[in-house]
């Protein structure tokens, strides 16, 4: 494992998304004092999650075809999507926002 810097808590306010390029793409978001990093890419369709809409609870719609995500789990929360998004663990150290990553991906 290690940790992918991505920004400053600065850089991006609450309410706020980041697209993370990587393999595969990470979509960061600031919801509420919190930091959650999921798959950017919608398991239902070819939609980049960051570019979704930040709704309560922390979940996120896919511009899309507005299948929801909890950020918390990844979980799909309504149809037309089933399948979860990958979650990632997100470190925040000395105003660094980091993104923890396997090596294998």
């Amino acid at each position: 494992m290690s940790q992918l810097f991505v920004c400053t808590v600065e850089e991006l306010p609450d309410g706020g998304a980041r697209k993370v390029e990587y393999t595969p793409d990470i979509a960061l978001f600031h919801y509420d004092g919190e930091f959650f990093a999921v798959d950017d890419r919608c398991s239902h369709g070819n939609a980049s999650i960051s570019e979704g809409y930040l709704e309560d609870n922390a979940t996120v719609e896919c511009p899309l075809h507005t299948a929801s995500f909890c950020l918390r789990t990844g979980k799909a929360l309504c149809l037309p999507a089933t399948d979860p998004l990958k979650t990632y663990p997100v470190v925040v150290k000395d105003g660094n926002i980091y993104i923890t990553v396997s090596e294998e991906q």
